[in-house]
């Protein structure tokens, strides 16, 4: 769904001088198979992944709900084990606290919202690392969202099992991006994005989804 967040990681981390590799091997973590009910499928896709990554010194990733799955409940749910499982990291996480790097050389002269989502908050725990890389970014301004900590509705399966409760949220979410008078809002999950971003466009916002990666990208 976000291509561009994928391809914005690549540069941020080969500006910075290291190596990337993007195995075609890969396939989905088995997230949406786990918490759908199909951990069978979901440990299958675990296993890939442990094959396909165990021997690389890091592995990154723009979706904190991806690595909160491998790093967090591969263990937990599927009682997998493997070193590879604790050198997964979301970007930012990366960035700050395993290279120490709050700034990426980026500028992004826009008026930015940021929405913490579910999984950065309370699986991966990314903290304030989101937040002083945005801080570092030239030209940007960065603005308080109200209630910003309150989930967008959507949940995975969630928004389409409790549409309607799921579309409350998200309209709470919005109202509270649209008083802040942002261009963007910007987050760590794609999929939180892409429902924002729907929502925002239903309203007729002039506020855009766009991914931290690409900002962090962006000259």
């Amino acid at each position: 769904m976000f291509p561009a967040a994928g391809k914005a990681t690549v540069t941020v981390l080969e500006r910075l001088g290291h190596g990337v590799d993007f195995p075609k091997e890969q396939t989905c973590c088995g997230q949406m198979h786990l918490n759908s009910g199909y951990p069978d499928d979901a440990r299958r896709l675990a296993e890939r992944f442990v094959d396909v990554f165990g021997e690389y010194d890091a592995v990154v990733s723009p979706s904190s709900s991806c690595v909160g799955t491998v790093r967090e409940l591969y263990r937990g749910a599927l009682g997998l084990e493997h070193p590879v499982l604790g050198k997964v990291f979301e970007l930012s996480q990366f960035l700050v606290d395993e290279l120490g790097v709050d700034d990426v050389g980026a500028a992004f002269p826009h008026r930015v919202a940021y929405h913490p989502t579910c999984h950065s908050l309370r699986l991966t725990r990314v903290g304030e690392a989101p937040l002083r890389l945005l801080r570092n970014v030239e030209g940007l301004e960065l603005v308080d969202v109200p209630r910003a900590e309150e989930c967008c509705g959507f949940g995975g399966t969630f928004s389409s099992k409790n549409a309607d409760v799921s579309s409350a949220m998200l309209a709470d979410k919005c109202a509270a991006i649209e008083e802040t008078g942002a261009d963007y809002c910007t987050a760590l999950d794609g999929s939180c994005l892409l429902h924002i971003g729907g929502g925002l466009s239903r309203r007729g916002a002039s506020a855009r989804p766009i991914h931290l990666a690409e900002i962090l990208a962006s000259r």
